[in-house]
């Protein structure tokens, strides 16, 4: 019996809902990346804020909120907030319990305008900023009670130095939430996120700040971990009890584990 095969060229393969080009204008791991985000997030802090809730229509600050209403807090604890930029889910946190954060950023003058901001507050004797590089903190170990990072684990240089410091530094029984990006479950939705996404916030973005940065994003979500292999990356660090959990048609996950 003959078996008719029909021959299907090969296309561009999928990512994370996007058509993955052949090259990527930028790198998305390693060393050089590092040093493109760091100088980025240096230049665009300015107008960070601004652009943050007028691109995403002012949604990021309810996913942000669903991160911090999520969490164990008590007071007394203390929290570390990676990729802090200028503090928001740090204020946030502030406004639910009284504790004592590190806000740490790659990105000095990230640091530095979020510890304005804590400053113009009134919190600055429970806030602090810190440079420093989430692949190697610069935090004891088994002397932090929950970390966050919210949308900048993917701008890491090496997710899985980050991960295990991550683990290093929380005390047993300490939580790690991440909040990022993924693919969006509706097809329709999806397509129309994919096109504003590729398409339209670069434009918007170049408007007001460096034109590369708001091409990097869409192209950094592309290349991210999935859901499965972010859970994946939790549970061989050593991370228990892990469970993600979707926002807004799947735009944004919220990744837990407990040491």
């Amino acid at each position: 019996m003959k078996i008719k095969v029909k021959f299907k060229p090969p296309g561009n393969p999928i990512r994370n809902g996007f058509i993955a080009e052949n090259m990527n204008e930028f790198q998305h791991k390693g060393k050089n990346k590092k040093q493109f985000v760091q100088s980025m997030f240096d230049d665009i802090s300015p107008q960070y804020d601004f652009l943050n809730h007028l691109l995403s229509f002012g949604v990021d600050l309810y996913w942000r909120n669903m991160l911090v209403n999520s969490l164990p807090l008590t007071d007394s604890m203390i929290i570390l907030d990676v990729a802090t930029g200028t503090g928001d889910v740090g204020f946030a946190i502030l406004k639910k319990a009284d504790v004592k954060i590190i806000g740490l950023d790659y990105a000095f003058k990230m640091a530095e305008t979020g510890h304005h901001k804590s400053s113009k507050k009134g919190y600055s004797k429970q806030f602090t900023f810190i440079q420093g590089d989430a692949e190697s903190l610069p935090i004891a170990d088994d002397s932090v009670d929950i970390l966050t990072i919210s949308y900048g684990f993917r701008n890491i240089g090496h997710y899985d130095k980050a991960m295990a410091e991550f683990y290093r530094v929380l005390k047993p029984g300490g939580m790690c939430a991440v909040l990022e990006f993924q693919t969006p479950h509706s097809q329709l939705f999806g397509k129309l996120f994919t096109f504003y996404f590729k398409y339209m916030l670069p434009r918007i973005g170049a408007l007001f700040s460096r034109s590369d940065a708001y091409r990097y994003l869409p192209e950094s979500v592309q290349n991210f971990l999935n859901r499965g292999e972010m859970i994946k990356l939790m549970q061989k660090s050593g991370f228990k009890q892990t469970e993600y959990r979707d926002m807004t048609f799947g735009i944004s996950s919220l990744f837990k584990g407990v040491k």
